[in-house]
């Protein structure tokens, strides 16, 4: 790879990552391209692919990993902007990890590595100092550390989430803005009454769907009732109404989903709940991890998402659960009128970020400890918070060290790659776009 132009690299990578999608909805890809082409971090945020294509090759460190640290259950996309709130099957408001779609198993490291780059290219963004985007990258590993053993100590009982009780600061504020959500709120953006019932309004990238359709998706609904855990099970099962709605962000270009309009556990119209099935894809950390026994666990990408999320994510929705619609695999799950995401906008200065950064890496730890032995899930059967403080205990310093040489040289290689992208993109040279 050395001696071939980088721009090739990209092309290649880009093109065996999204050629097929590419091909059946140009339109869509020119639309995320677009969007990738804003920024730096908005290239990188799109481009999992292109930064795993490089952690097998140009940027490859197996540093600190052996057999367990090599398999542990990762979010596989762990960029900063992938943190929100949602509220969780026991009705509590949490902040967290966010979007699972890209989760999978393989290096614990891999998302450090691409949660630190990602702080680097923020901090340059934001017009911070190297030593200022060091002290961020230092900051969040030593919390990560520092989490991770007392977990490693405290066994489960350790494990926490951010929440309206201990939260502080930034994330207090996007906690209690969450809170002010309402159910009836998104129900106006999504819906009309019309002849004393609620439907689906229609708009931009909302399509009517036609009888065929409208069956198959009813039976999809029918098998993904039969994945939900039965001590949690909602209630609402009637369909009221069903949509086709297209993909437009940066990570779901062209894919179809569709919105399921449900009657809630009572028949007042504010009680509706609004659900998604979308088309699940290969992630990109897939691609480049080579373990059957990983590969074989999961029925389809739809079982890989959901299972995913519920290894990842304590007390996960209580509607997330798997389907397959024409014999593709779905993530089904509810628009959520909890979700908000943390707005990077509104943190700017070094101490205001240090605090927040400091938080996720306690909330990676606990992600990253959930999902082992003591865990309804057997693909990953050891306890990883106690395999990754092993690995790293050997050479504390190193590792932190590790992390913040990977941050620079990685943020400084995605501000390269997005300019090359931008030439590329804009000169015609990325096939079938």
């Amino acid at each position: 790879m050395s001696e071939r132009p980088r721009a090739d690299f990209i092309i290649d990578v880009l093109t065996r990552e999204f050629g097929e999608p590419m091909a059946q909805d140009p339109a869509a890809f020119r639309r995320k391209f677009r969007k990738m082409a804003a920024s730096p971090f908005a290239f990188y945020r799109g481009s999992a692919s292109l930064f795993y294509a490089d952690l097998t090759s140009a940027f490859r460190d197996d540093s600190f990993l052996d057999e367990q640290t090599s398999r542990v259950w990762i979010h596989g996309d762990l960029h900063a902007e992938n943190f929100g709130t949602y509220m969780n099957s026991s009705g509590v408001l949490v902040f967290n990890v966010n979007d699972f779609d890209e989760a999978y198993v393989g290096p614990f490291s891999w998302d450090l590595k691409r949660f630190a780059a990602s702080v680097a290219l923020i901090g340059y963004q934001k017009a911070l100092s190297d030593d200022n985007i060091t002290a961020l990258v230092t900051g969040f590993a030593k919390s990560y550390l520092t989490e991770l053993r007392a977990i490693a100590a405290g066994g489960d009982d350790a494990i926490g989430s951010i929440t309206l009780d201990n939260a502080d600061g930034v994330l207090l504020r996007v906690l209690q803005e969450a809170r002010l959500n309402t159910r009836v709120d998104l129900l106006a953006t999504q819906t009309t009454i019309d002849d004393f019932e609620r439907r689906f309004s229609m708009g931009e990238g909302v399509y009517e769907v036609d009888e065929v359709t409208a069956a198959l998706v009813q039976g999809a609904f029918a098998d993904y009732l039969g994945t939900l855990p039965a001590a949690s099970r909602p209630v609402a099962n009637h369909i009221k109404d069903i949509k086709l709605r297209k993909g437009v962000g940066i990570g779901s270009a062209g894919l179809p989903s569709y919105n399921l309009l449900l009657e809630g556990h009572t028949q007042a119209l504010e009680n509706d709940v609004i659900i998604y099935m979308k088309q699940a894809q290969v992630p990109a950390v897939a691609r480049w991890i080579d373990d059957e026994r990983v590969r074989s666990y999961f029925k389809h990408q739809g079982h890989r998402t959901a299972e995913s999320q519920r290894a990842l994510q304590a007390h996960a929705d209580s509607w997330l659960g798997f389907t397959t619609l024409n014999g593709v695999g779905q993530l089904v799950a509810e628009v959520s009128p909890y979700a908000a995401d943390l707005d990077w906008s509104d943190v700017n200065e070094p101490e205001e970020l240090t605090g927040v950064i400091t938080d996720l890496g306690r909330a990676v730890a606990r992600m990253h400890s959930v999902a082992d032995d003591e865990s309804s899930h057997d693909l990953v059967d050891f306890s990883t918070e106690e395999a990754i403080v092993a690995a790293v205990d050997k050479d504390e310093n190193g590792f932190v060290q590790h992390l913040v040489e990977f941050a620079h040289r990685y943020g400084d290689q995605a501000r390269e790659d997005h300019q090359e992208f931008v030439d590329l993109f804009r000169n015609g040279r990325l096939p079938g776009i």
